[in-house]
Formats: structure tokens, sequence, C-alpha cells
């Protein structure tokens, strides 16, 4: 006899960011760029960023009360809360845990996980195969970041490219033939100092003088990033479509 193994598929979607908009005119006054730069390179004219009192976990919430009302059903309906963010609040509490706590889903089990761009794809993946087990019903997968309180404001490099916002799901078990048919995981460790924020874990504390060299920003051998993502997205979208 053979088992058709559940459908998984997104039942509700949400999103949210901040109202404040940044434009390259903006950053014209600040850096040493200009709008044609930016766009030539990019295509990005416009970044929403988080004020100074807006965390990721207030993103997180926003976005994922939308998802909720659009899949019509309750925060204490779900059954766990995944978020995917290099962002989070603090160290500790999660920022999944701060989220089921700002919505009131007491019966959700909650952890955050960290895989840089990939993360909500990672998020949803893992999301998908709790529900085939058996072990969830309900899934609230959220991909939150304010990646602009990480960006040096004087390095063009890398602060002309990243914003602030959040996307969430509610993944639950769908019609046969719809939802997630088919994904690609991957990683490589071996290109980990080519985008990184050198300090603040353990390998280097904070301190004066993390503080003085601004290791607390992210340092980004843009080329070599470029490079990667141009040839392993191509190649890890060829094997998502061949596993649908």
């Amino acid at each position: 006899m053979t088992t058709t193994a559940k459908a998984v598929g997104i039942i509700g979607l949400g999103t949210y960011y901040p109202e404040n908009i940044v434009t390259n005119k903006d950053l014209e006054k600040i850096l040493d760029t200009s709008d044609e730069w930016i766009v030539e390179r990019t295509g990005i004219r416009e970044r929403r960023v988080a004020d100074q009192n807006t965390a990721t976990s207030d993103l997180a919430t926003e976005a994922a009360r939308k998802a909720l009302a659009a899949a019509k059903i309750d925060a204490k309906d779900i059954d766990l809360i995944i978020v995917a963010t290099a962002t989070p609040d603090m160290f500790f509490p999660s920022v999944s845990c701060l989220v089921q706590a700002n919505l009131g889903a007491d019966n959700a089990a909650a952890f955050d996980l960290t895989a840089g761009c990939s993360g909500f794809v990672y998020a949803l993946v893992t999301a998908t195969q709790f529900i085939r087990t058996g072990v969830y019903r309900r899934i609230l997968v959220i991909g939150a970041e304010t990646l602009t309180k990480i960006m040096d404001p004087t390095d063009r490099s890398t602060y002309v490219l990243f914003g602030d916002g959040a996307g969430a799901a509610v993944v639950a078990e769908v019609p046969q033939g719809y939802g997630v048919l088919g994904a690609h995981l991957g990683a490589d460790g071996k290109g980990g100092d080519l985008l990184k924020v050198p300090a603040g874990g353990s390998r280097m504390p904070t301190s004066e003088e993390t503080l003085r060299k601004r290791l607390h920003y992210t340092h980004m051998n843009g080329n070599e990033v470029f490079k990667f993502a141009s040839r392993i997205v191509n190649e890890a979208s060829v094997k998502a479509l061949e596993d649908a």
C-alpha cells in the first residue's frame, strides 16, 4: 500500500515594514555615492528603515497579526512559531518567544533560527516537515530583520543594500497538489569570513576596542558574495524544481 505524504502549504500571509523611507537621494547626502550608481549596480531606489525604538520583534508581530487574519485563525490555534532572523532584539529571549507573548499564542512552542538571506526558506521547510510528520498542525513562520541597525552608515558598500521589514506565513495541511512541492537547502561555511558581524559574540566579546574599530557592524566582501550568490541561487533553484 502506498501512503501519500501530507500536502503542506501557506494558508495566510502578512507583511509589515516601517513607515520611514530612505531614498538613494537621501544617501547621497551622507555617503560618497549617487542614485545612478546604486540603481545601476543593485536596482534599489529606496529602503524602509526602523527607528531606534522599533525592534525586530515589533515588525515580526505586526506581520504575524496580518498572516493570522488572512488565515482566519486565532493566535491560540498556533502550535509552533519559527522566526528566521539575523538581527534579534537581544541574545535571549528569542524573537519567537517575544512574538508569542505579543500575540497571546499561549499554546505555541517557539524558537529562532539563523540562516542569513535564506532564513525564511529554512524556516518554511522546517515547518513543512513538522506538519508532514504529524508533530504540529498549524505553524507560524516569520522572517524579520532590522538590518539597518547593524550596517555602518559610513560604508557605502553595505549601507545602501539593506532595509528593515518582516513577512509571516501560517503553514498548515492543504489539498493534495498544492503547497510546498519541492525545496533544496544548502550551506557553505568556508565563506564565513566574506559576510559577517565580527564582534559581540563569544569569539570577540564587546569591548572598547571592538566599538572603536566598528566591529559590531556588518563587514562584507561584496564581489565574492555576489559571485557566490549568483551561482548558488541558480543551482539551488534547479534542484528545488527537480525535487518537485
